[in-house]
């Protein structure tokens, strides 16, 4: 089944031509069109990220990329104003290498986001308080907090250390450490913004419905008059090499044993580093990759593996992991690793290999592309080279070089890099070191300087929003009378497909909980006489990924492929789906997977508390009384057999419960011709599957289920409960209020919990919308001496926001104006499209329905989402799930009045 489109062919069809120009103050602004949607993404990168940060001042970059959301001296919260003009996409992230921000806005709202972006820019000091930086420390800290709370959360900091000399600008970690940001005092973080924020030392991408003719003045009036900074030199970054191996072993609250081998290797500036990360993806990156098909298949000495290269600017890291299998000697896994390694980099990779690897990473990069923002698509992708490698273009040389690998030279890559002392590290179950948490606010703030506030004229008005135009849909059907749902997207050359099957988590035999996603992830491990290799194979060489997914009510067999090679695409998904072998060995192989990962699960604080809500709000006979993971549990993944996912696929499997969505830019035609070839004879066998009848769902029953987490410098809080609603009722009005009160950064739950009170890194509310039975959940990740105050924060504000506290005019205004301004943004990628076709038949909605939504906010009033929101939400029914460290949050919850009931996960049934 060879490809049907060449690399070098592919290599030619990606193209983001731009234009650009530089203000006289320095700043440089690249401008690329693309008229497919009345959008316009704006990217602002900054030459700024951690490695500029200099001892006792860790965590610098990110600090300041929060208190730049947090308002100029002429905009006020940046994500209030964005949200308003309908921005998506909205964020900013910091790296090692730079800081950015980024907004996809409606064409109309584009003068006025860069206003906001230039006030940012050019009028921020006169706007950075004592409160606002004690807050966003907070914020930080707590965000540290919770990425160090996760399994393998500490490993990043062990790896700088051990790889990187002290003082070395990439040694240390963006989020940085808790005394450097506590200390950081008001006159810091001015200097810092000084230094570094100048429009010399930043990059503004504007890609989509605008031209440089028509974006030149606006940019030249609105960041013309910003002074310069000082020019900021380039930062001399050597790449080390470790004189001799070292190894050390940290424990964690994790499952099973991980193995680490990690290098230091050249960065984007590098000749080596595209070969290397070719070279990385031969050996763990594709799902045919050498330690797969070693380690996982063959010998099954592990569950999972991965390889890659992380390329920063100036520097990169090659890592291999490893995931021992319960029960195997690690030690020997690590011998048996090495040896794989020093053969693979004595030898290197295949020709084929390398053709594999170029074909599925060019497929995705084209896919990618068909964004115009957000924090990977054409925007970021020529700042990024323009930031780096003074280069917008910088993409096409490394497309041009992945394109041109051959084995000799990528062993030669790996030879001069990868033959040298590597960092091994072992992370073993057991108890964390302690943890170095610190307050969240400085001992005492010194007085700062005043800053004198610039004017400047005010923020032009936004011009009018386009209606959102929802592709037209065709409905069809298959000769055997499967429905197909068909739309066209034309912007990339690629087809999409989900086969969606009438089963879900609802599906699940509850004695046998786990049976379907077992029976899932068997569906490539072997198909029609192809090994799970030859299948893996197959697909990168095509540019196609299959891929599966569930929810409460429906399973979905996805497929995503180069629309050149659709047909031969097609034809492996009709062998997956229609003619999987089932091979005894292999479900015995995925079912230790699928064992290791539930355990695996445990130790992750979210998964924790999503075990148990379910069947506590549904009750455990209701189809939805089950974990959302669908792993189900040891005790009825064990004993799963063969002969249990063969009926598990005769019931749910078949053409009675399927139907297929498509989103192409190839016509109808081609597209049902490929797929009538395939699945047009399809013919059930056997009975089909019965869901359980829904059943009464329980009494509310409030009370607090402490899980115990122990060494947790965090708590996670999950309160839900049941609506009297379904799914197919009409439900904009309930989300449109829960946006003012859970659902999103300006909701009042975010902002008292982490913009006011800084105790966690960010809270949100719910409507789990299942076809049947509707859940309501708050999700609360909190330090963990705040857990008792933060349940009471939340308990208190859903109260007060149900009760004399509602609605106000300006939180409706700004609701109804963001929902109605981002329609036109909401469905750009096909895989927007392709999930909201499905949603449409799920609830039962017409084909007209996104269309006429502007229409339905427009005639909204604030009584009616009140009215909503109070009919819905019970505060006083809620059940409250806790995961955390049992010896310090219990005390704090036996104050708040509610029964408390201890769970451990370890022996529930």
């Amino acid at each position: 089944m060879p490809a049907e489109v060449a690399v070098t062919d592919l290599v030619k069809t990606v193209d983001i031509p731009f234009e650009q120009f530089t203000l006289k103050n320095g700043l440089r602004v690249i401008v690329h069109t693309d008229r497919k949607a009345p959008l316009v993404a704006v990217s602002v990168w900054y030459d700024v990220g951690s490695k500029h940060e200099p001892k006792g001042k860790t965590g610098f970059a990110h600090l300041f990329e929060h208190l730049m959301f947090e308002g100029s001296e002429n905009v006020g919260n940046f994500d209030d104003v964005v949200i308003a003009l309908g921005g998506a996409n909205n964020n900013g992230s910091t790296w090692f290498d730079r800081t950015n921000y980024y907004e996809t806005v409606p064409t109309g709202a584009l003068e006025k986001m860069l206003f906001i972006e230039s006030d940012r820019m050019g009028h921020l000091l006169g706007a950075i308080s004592q409160k606002k930086l004690d807050a966003q420390r907070g914020v930080v800290q707590n965000e540290k907090r919770q990425g160090d709370n996760e399994p393998f959360g500490l490993v990043e900091y062990a790896q700088l250390a051990a790889l990187l000399p002290p003082g070395h600008p990439y040694g240390h970690s963006t989020i940085g450490s808790m005394a450097d940001l506590s200390a950081a005092s008001l006159d810091d973080v001015r200097a810092w913004f000084r230094q570094h924020y100048g429009p010399n030392n930043a990059v503004l991408v504007l890609a989509g419905d605008i031209d440089a003719k028509t974006a030149r003045p606006m940019v030249e009036r609105l960041f013309g008059k910003i002074p310069p900074s000082a020019k900021q030199a380039q930062l001399k970054v050597n790449v080390p090499k470790l004189a001799a191996a070292k190894s050390e072993v940290l424990k964690d609250n994790v499952a099973n044993v991980r193995l680490y081998r990690t290098w230091n290797v050249p960065g984007i500036d590098g000749e080596d580093a595209v070969p290397l990360e070719v070279g990385a993806a031969v050996l763990g990156g594709l799902a045919s990759s050498r330690l797969d098909n070693i380690l996982v298949r063959s010998e099954k000495l592990a569950v999972s593996v991965s390889a890659y290269t992380q390329a920063f600017a100036q520097l990169g890291s090659f890592e291999v992991t490893v995931d021992v299998k319960p029960g195997v000697d690690a030690d020997m896994v690590s011998q048996r690793l090495d040896a794989i390694l020093t053969d693979y980099f004595r030898n290197g990779p295949s020709e084929d290999e390398i053709r594999r690897v170029v074909m599925s990473s060019l497929s995705s990069q084209i896919a990618g592309l068909e964004q115009v923002g957000g924090g990977s698509g054409k925007a970021a992708t020529l700042a990024e080279g323009a930031l780096y490698r003074n280069n917008p273009a910088f993409y096409k040389v490394q497309m041009a070089q992945m394109a041109a690998a051959t084995p000799d030279g990528v062993k030669a890559a790996m030879g001069r890099w990868l033959t040298s002392p590597a960092y091994s590290l072992r992370v073993i179950p057991g108890e964390r070191p302690d943890y170095e948490d610190a307050a969240n606010k400085a001992a005492k703030p010194a007085a700062a300087a005043p800053v004198t506030k610039l004017k400047r004229p005010p923020a032009p008005p936004v011009g009018p929003v386009a209606d959102l135009d929802f592709p037209p849909m065709t409905r069809t059907t298959l000769s055997n009378g499967v429905g197909l749902v068909y739309a066209q997207r034309t912007t990339v050359p690629m087809t999409q497909i989900a086969l969606s099957l009438d089963a879900g988590h609802a599906a699940d035999p509850r004695e046998k909980l786990g049976a379907q996603e077992l029976m899932l992830s068997l569906l490539e491990e072997g198909a029609a006489g192809k090994s799970s290799t030859r299948i893996a194979e197959i697909q990168e060489s095509l540019g196609a990924s299959i891929s599966t997914s569930t929810n409460m009510d429906r399973t979905t067999i996805s497929l995503r492929t180069l629309s050149a090679n659709l047909a031969p695409a097609v034809m492996l998904l009709g062998d997956v789906v229609l003619r999987p072998d089932f091979e005894p060995a292999e479900v015995d192989r995925l079912r230790n997977q699928q064992l290791a990962e539930i355990a695996d699960a445990l130790t992750q604080p979210d998964d924790m508390a999503a075990q148990v809500l379910p069947e506590i709000l549904f009750g455990a006979s209701h189809p939805y009384g089950v974990p959302s993971s669908g792993l189900g549990s040891a005790r009825t993944v064990s004993p799963l057999r063969r002969d249990d996912v063969v009926v598990f696929h005769q019931q749910w499997i078949r053409p009675d419960k399927a139907k297929f969505y498509v989103v192409s830019d190839r016509p109808i035609a081609e597209v049902k011709a490929a797929l009538e070839t395939q699945f047009g004879g399809w013919k059930g066998s056997g009975a089909p599957g019965t869901k359980p009848a829904a059943t009464a769902i329980p009494a509310p029953k409030p009370r607090i289920v402490l899980i115990n987490r122990p060494d947790s410098p965090q708590s996670v809080i999950l309160a839900g409960q049941v609506l009297p609603l379904k799914g197919s009722a009409s439900l904009e009005a309930l989300t449109a209020a829960n946006e003012v009160l859970g659902d999103g950064f300006l909701s009042r739950l975010n902002s008292d919990l982490r913009q006011t009170k800084g105790w966690s890194y960010g809270v949100r509310g719910g409507v789990s919308r299942n076809q049947g039975d509707v859940s309501y959940a708050i999700s609360a990740p909190v330090q963990a001496d705040k857990t008792g105050e933060s349940i009471a924060a939340i308990r208190d504000n859903v109260t007060a926001f149900l009760g004399a506290k509602g609605i106000t005019p300006g939180e409706f205004g700004r609701t109804i104006k963001s929902n109605i301004a981002s329609l036109p943004g909401s469905f750009e990628r096909s895989s927007q499209v392709l999930a909201a076709m499905q949603r449409l038949d799920l609830y039962g909605q017409p084909d007209s329905y996104y269309e006429a939504s502007a229409s339905r906010y427009g005639a909204m009033t604030i009584a009616q989402l009140n009215a909503a929101i109070r009919s819905a939400i019970k505060p006083e029914n809620f059940v409250w799930v806790v995961v955390g460290e049992a010896a310090i949050v219990k005390p704090q919850l036996e104050k708040l009045g509610l029964p408390i009931e201890e769970i451990d996960l370890a022996t529930k049934p």
